[in-house]
């Protein structure tokens, strides 16, 4: 069975996350965002800085709770009511095995008390009672895994270089055996020979552990690289997705367009033949948005259609979705 043909392992239908700043304003971070995402598939989030990339990949793992939607793993609703104390526990213990996280910052995400070996094996508690030889073998092992070794377990965070604390952050994600990793930015803050290191050893543990990701970064050729679909998110709302060669081959979506022109372009004869299409104007604020098109300020073929009301997501076949009135 091809990867298109699966079950979704995880469903996002119309999640919101807004935080409130006084009694009349409300910051809409995530605005009604829905996908579908199929095991084994790596699907990539993309958009500018502020557009709620992180903020829906922290409410799909718990980190934040969603104002509104639904987040589905694995048949399961993730925040369906519990019933009871204990059985929440159960629940999040389950959760946490099946679905993990790496973080943006490797600086930032790992306790500067801890060591390497602490940091690794925390998981190892949500798997069951270890022996200690056990549980060192197996954190050794998960070292290994990362490109890292044995003499490496004593060390402090502060010890290791970017690109190691990030190793080590993917460790600590695989130590439950995860079926589902959100990777947030995982190599934004990496020198970029260390990026395609770590993009490479992602591909490869997936081939090997059968993971599936959620890959929310910003650039996009690392996202071109790396995932089967793509979703582009403006403003806290999804304006187009589809299959990562289709929607690069093909954008709808005015911002999308926009976006793929700024892609840097290593042959100066290919460069010189594209045509950048600049945006003009601020980005709106978030806070109290009008209802109608996110993009309308800024969208250099906005009709006053496109200010009249906010445009679903429709199907333009194939699995290529856009939210524009126009496309």
């Amino acid at each position: 069975m091809s990867v298109a043909e699966r079950e979704p392992l995880l469903s996002v239908s119309g999640l919101s996350k807004h935080f409130r700043m006084s009694r009349t304003e409300v910051l809409k971070a995530v605005d009604d965002v829905s996908f579908d995402v199929r095991e084994g598939e790596t699907v990539g989030l993309v958009g500018e800085s502020g557009c709620g990339k992180s903020t829906t990949g922290r409410c799909i793992v718990r980190l934040h709770e969603p104002t509104a939607g639904a987040v589905r793993f694995a048949g399961e609703d993730v925040y369906a009511p519990a019933g009871s104390r204990s059985a929440d526990r159960e629940r999040k213990r389950r959760l946490c095995k099946g679905m993990q996280m790496v973080f943006q910052n490797p600086y930032s995400s790992l306790n500067p008390r801890m060591t390497v070996k602490d940091i690794v094996g925390e998981g190892f508690a949500l798997v069951g009672r270890l022996g200690q030889k056990e549980r060192d073998e197996r954190i050794v092992e998960l070292l290994r895994t990362v490109g890292l070794g044995a003499e490496h377990m004593s060390r402090f965070p502060h010890e290791f270089s970017g690109g190691q604390r990030q190793r080590i952050g993917i460790a600590r994600a695989l130590s439950v055996d995860p079926r589902f990793i959100v990777c947030d930015e995982p190599i934004s803050a990496l020198d970029v020979s260390i990026q395609a290191q770590v993009i490479n050893m992602l591909k490869r543990l997936q081939a090997e552990r059968g993971l599936t990701y959620l890959f929310v970064a910003h650039d996009l050729s690392v996202v071109k690289y790396i995932s089967d679909r793509v979703i582009v998110m403006y403003l806290g709302t999804v304006v187009e997705q589809a299959g990562a060669s289709e929607l690069y081959r093909s954008p709808l979506h005015p911002y999308t367009r926009a976006l793929f022109s700024a892609i840097p372009e290593a042959d100066p004869r290919v460069a010189r033949g594209r045509a950048r299409i600049p945006l003009k104007g601020e980005i709106p604020s978030p806070v109290n948005p009008r209802d109608e098109c996110r993009f309308a300020d800024r969208c250099p073929i906005a009709e006053p259609v496109c200010r009249s009301r906010r445009p679903p997501l429709r199907d333009m076949g194939g699995g290529h979705r856009v939210a524009c009135h126009l496309a």
